[in-house]
Parts: structure tokens; C-alpha cells; sequence
């Protein structure tokens, strides 16, 4: 039998105007949405519809295609305009986050809708999860697998140790010493400190008597070493120019040299090398033979390790490949020359005032670059023997340090200490027979520059909270702006008073401060996000309440602070 038409069943309703009543035929009032639409299952996306069981039976095949959206805008649901600027979902299910990683929330934010989406996210093509950048995220390696317990406010930070050798080290670079007889300026260097006391007549630089100085530059604010040679007369200009080539030589272990001049400064006539300032560094000949070693017991001399000789090594025959391949010569190989900067850290030292002070000599540049090597193997023959100077008794210095390291150690001190018979032996030749340790060395280098990003990373969550204090202590409590009294007490103003007092003057219930850095840190970045949540603030006298979100207080901490900026500026 042919079924007649029911007019009371509900119309059709388009999904965007579902919310609203609709009258039927009859002039009864509908919602729009049939019977066996209302108990249907909550739409899910994929990812999410697998995690979460529907118990309930449809009444329609289970076997129908799941819809998904292919754009959506804001301003569909403004003015049912066409044309979005902006997809909030993908086609492909792998642009959807996984539930674990957004903490069980949709990705789909009600300010991403309110903004346009195009304008909160613009590089994107679609809707991505935005950062959450009010949570601490640590880069780098990570050696311990520490619970959270375990963990305390220190590692927010970079090591204590670390930062005391740093601010050791920026105490000794502005360390003066007052009522000395030195000028007060040389040239355009002041503020001279002398690094060495021991004055010496040193026959490595050609028994000329040598001072260090600390000094500050006028032209750029900076630090250097200034090595004065005492009592030398230059007798021809083009000795000094052969600094230029020097000046241009760049590597991590030489000394950076930036110029060369002679002074009567000193009621003389010296001679200055300026070079790059290192402060707190000691010469391998203070660290490792020096006067404080002595303390040791001399029947059970301290060794230099195995591996501390191959990192100095490998850094001087570095220092030495740059130096050869200009066609130069570093001449000045000595413990006492040779400068420690940090943990088996080392730079050559002196190496330019012999190509001045002996201008006139003219030795042959490839005669010297195999002295250098000569003196490269003496040198660690001088630390591995514990010996001042192994070129006096070659014979015992190696008997000795054959005792405490391996025969690949002792054959390149052997092959370095034989340059001079064979003529063809170059720095380069070197280099190839210690690549393997040159590798180890490089792969070390590597590990502590990925440790010290990681222990810097750390402190550039300092400059950003840094910054959010500023502007709160430029607003609160201000005594006056533009003749009102009253400013930092009235709106968005007093909100942030109230902050503050919620940062950092709670008590807990026995009326006792409560210290907690980890409460600091945790509102401030919530604060420099903008977060939506929300924050009761109490009033002094516990008469006003006031219920804000983190995003309210950044609005008004902003608004407050472009005001301040703006009549700053122009009273400027």
C-alpha cells in the first residue's frame, strides 16, 4: 500500500541553524533534529574514536563513511561567508596530536576560532597545537633519569661550580691594584695590572727581561694582555710589520695577537705585544711543574695522565698546522709559554716576538718549522717526565716516561724529537699518524659544546622572567603618573598589585611566609604565555575578590607598560 505523506513529521533543518526553532506545517514549533539523530553518538575524530567505546547501538548501519570536515573559518559562523583564509582540521589523520601529548584536550582552542585563525597562526596550513611556552622544556643531553622528587630548583639553573669559575673569572678581569709605579696609560691602553711578579731574564726570548700586563682598552671598552719585552731597540721598521701576519691568524689554541708597538711609557725603551687577555689562566710550566707541585711527595710524584698529554698534543699540533700553512713559524714552544685556560684547555703563546726580536737572523722558515716539532716532542717530554727541560738528558727523560705511558705516546715523542735529521717530516705527516687520537679529541670537543648549550639553555628562561619583573616593578605601586596618585591602585593596575602580593607575599595557614620557587616560576611563565587560567586574587584587607585569568593580567601588565614607554620616550 502507497504511504501518504505525514505532515507531522519534523522538517529538514540545516546544521547551522539547528539551535533554532522552526515551525512545521501544522504550526507546531520543532527543533529540527529527528529522533534518531538525538541519540546518536557524539561525533569523534579518529584518533579519538578509537580510545573511547560507544556503547550505546545506532540505529543506521555501522559500515557508514565517517565524516570529515575539509575547511572550516570563524566567519561561517559569523556571516556564512565562503572563501576561509584559514583550515582549522587536515584531510590526514597524522596532522591530529595525540591525546597524551595535549592532555586529554581537543585541538581546537575557542581563541584560535575568536582570532581568525589566519592571523594566530599565520605560517601554517593548517591547525597546529601551539606551543606551550609557559613550561620549562630543558635541551641538550640528558645523562640521569631523575623522578621528580629528585629533581630541586638547582637544576633550572647551570651548576654551581660552573658559575663560580665564571664569576671568578669576571672578579679577576676587573681586579685593580692601586699605588702602582706604572703609567697611567700606554698608548691607548689604562689601568695596568701586572699578571707576573717574577721579573726574569728569559733566554728563550732572546735574554730579554719580560713583563705581562693587564689593561683596558679606551677604544672599545675591552681586556688585554699587554707583554712588554724591557730594554729593546728596534733598528729596523719591517721587523715590527711582521705582526700584520700574525694579526690574521685565527685558532682556538694561539694566542690572538692584535698589535705590536714600541713605548718610553716605562722610561725606556720596550717593546709591547697586545694579545688576547685569559683570565685566571696559568702556564703548563705553574700548573705542572711549578711551586705548588713541590708540596707533593717526592717519592711519589704526581703524573700528568695519558690522556690530559694527548689532548695537550692534538691542540698544539692544531696551533702548529695553522702556523706552518702560512708559512710561519711559532719558534716558542716552552711549559713556561704555553698558556692553560681551562680544564686541559691550552693556547700557544709568545709566538710572534721572535720573528721581531730576531728579524735580523733570517733563518730559513722550513729549518724552523722542524725546531717546532723538535721542540713539540721536548715539551711532552718535559710533562710526561715531570722534568723542566728534557733537552739536558734526553736519555734519562724517556726512561722515565717510557715507565708510565704507551708505545703509541713514546713513538710520537720519538718522531718528533727526530725532525731535524729527516727533512722531509712536516706537521702534516703528523697529523696522519695521530688521527685516531685527532678523532677522540674531536668527538670530546663535541660533547662539551652539546654541554654547554644544554647548561646555557638553561639560563635563557632567566632573561625572559627578567624581563616580566622589570615591568612589573616599573608599574606597582608607582607613588605617581601624570599628577595622579591613585594610578598604579586604579584598574588593570591593581589587578597586578594583587599579582604580585599572589606571587610572593602568600602565608601559609599558621600566618607564616611562604618561600616557594618553584610557585614563582610556575605564574610568571603562565603570566608571559597568556594562559587562559584562572586566578583569584585577594584584596589586603580581605574585602574585594577578583577572579582573572593569566591572560587578563598580560593585557593589562602590556597596556600599562606601552603607557609608561610611550610618555618616556617622548619626554626623551
Amino acid at each position: 500500500m502507497k504511504k501518504t505523506f505525514n505532515v507531522d513529521s519534523p522538517s529538514f533543518t540545516p546544521s547551522f541553524l539547528s539551535a533554532t526553532e522552526n515551525v512545521n506545517a501544522n504550526g507546531k514549533k520543532s527543533t529540527g533534529i529527528s529522533p534518531k539523530a538525538a541519540n546518536a553518538a557524539p561525533f569523534l575524530p579518529k584518533s579519538a574514536a578509537v580510545s573511547r567505546a560507544d556503547t550505546s547501538t545506532p540505529d543506521w548501519p555501522v559500515d557508514v563513511q565517517e565524516f570529515i570536515p575539509q575547511s572550516y573559518s570563524s566567519s561561517h559562523m559569523a556571516n556564512g561567508s565562503e572563501g576561509s583564509a584559514y583550515d582549522h582540521f587536515q584531510t590526514s589523520s597524522s596532522h591530529i596530536p595525540a591525546q597524551s601529548s595535549l592532555n586529554s584536550q581537543p585541538p581546537l582552542y575557542q581563541d584560535a576560532l575568536s582570532m581568525g585563525g589566519a592571523g594566530f597562526f599565520p605560517s601554517q596550513s593548517g591547525f597546529q597545537q601551539p606551543a606551550q611556552y609557559h613550561q620549562y622544556a630543558p635541551v641538550g643531553p640528558h645523562n640521569q633519569n631523575l623522578q621528580g622528587y629528585q629533581r630541586n630548583v638547582h637544576d633550572l639553573f647551570i651548576p654551581n661550580d660552573f658559575r663560580e669559575e665564571i664569576q671568578k673569572k669576571a672578579a679577576a678581569t676587573l681586579q685593580t691594584i692601586p699605588n702602582l709605579h706604572l703609567p697611567a696609560h700606554v698608548e691607548s691602553y689604562h689601568s695596568l695590572v701586572p699578571l707576573d711578579t717574577n721579573q726574569k731574564s728569559s733566554t728563550i726570548l732572546g735574554g730579554y727581561s719580560s713583563w705581562i700586563y693587564k689593561a683596558q682598552s679606551s677604544t672599545n671598552g675591552k681586556f688585554f694582555a699587554l707583554r712588554r719585552i724591557e730594554g729593546f731597540r728596534l733598528t729596523n721598521e719591517k721587523a715590527i710589520r711582521t705582526v700584520q701576519n700574525w694579526k690574521t691568524l685565527i685558532n682556538s689554541s694561539v694566542v690572538g695577537i692584535h698589535d705590536a708597538f714600541t713605548t718610553r711609557n716605562f722610561n725606556d725603551s720596550s717593546l709591547l705585544f697586545v694579545c688576547d687577555y685569559y683570565p685566571m689562566a696559568k702556564t703548563l710550566a705553574e700548573y705542572h711543574l711549578g711551586q705548588s707541585k713541590l708540596l707533593r711527595s717526592r717519592n711519589n710524584p704526581e703524573q700528568v695522565s695519558e690522556v690530559v698529554l694527548w689532548a695537550y698534543m692534538t691542540q698544539i699540533a692544531s696551533a702548529l698546522k695553522a702556523i706552518h700553512s702560512r708559512g710561519l713559524a711559532a719558534r716558542v714552544i716552552s711549559p713556561s709559554k704555553i698558556l692553560l685556560t681551562g680544564k686541559n684547555r691550552i693556547r700557544l703563546n709568545a709566538c710572534a716576538i721572535l720573528d721581531v726580536v730576531h728579524y735580523d737572523a733570517q733563518v730559513a722558515v722550513p729549518h724552523l718549522q722542524r725546531q717546532d716539532l723538535v721542540n713539540f716532542g721536548l715539551l711532552i717530554l718535559s710533562l710526561g717526565s715531570n722534568t723542566p727541560d728534557a733537552s739536558q738528558n734526553f736519555a734519562k727523560a724517556m726512561d722515565q716516561f717510557k715507565r708510565h705511558y704507551g708505545k703509541e705516546l713514546q713513538a710520537a715523542v720519538v718522531w718528533l724529537y727526530s725532525a731535524m735529521q729527516n727533512q722531509e717530516k712536516t706537521i702534516d705527516q703528523f697529523l696522519s699518524n695521530i688521527s685516531t687520537q685527532m678523532v677522540t679529541a674531536f668527538d670530546g670537543a663535541l660533547q662539551l659544546d652539546d654541554q654547554l648549550n644544554s647548561e646555557f639553555g638553561r639560563e635563557v628562561e632567566n632573561a625572559r622572567l627578567f624581563r616580566l619583573m622589570a615591568k612589573l616593578g616599573f608599574i606597582n605601586e608607582r607613588p605617581e603618573y601624570e599628577h595622579d596618585r591613585q594610578w598604579s591602585e586604579n584598574g588593570e593596575r591593581y589587578y597586578l598589585k594583587l599579582f604580585r602580593d599572589y606571587i610572593f607575599h602568600q602565608v601559609d595557614a599558621q600566618e607564616n611566609p611562604v618561600v616557594d620557587l618553584g610557585h614563582v616560576l610556575s605564574c610568571l611563565n603562565k603570566l608571559d604565555a597568556g594562559s587562559d587560567e584562572r586566578l583569584t586574587l585577594v584584596s589586603r584587607d580581605n574585602q574585594s575578590c577578583f577572579v582573572v585569568s593569566y591572560r587578563e593580567l598580560k593585557k593589562g601588565m602590556e597596556s600599562a607598560f606601552q603607557e609608561l614607554s610611550k610618555n618616556a620616550r617622548r619626554s626623551h
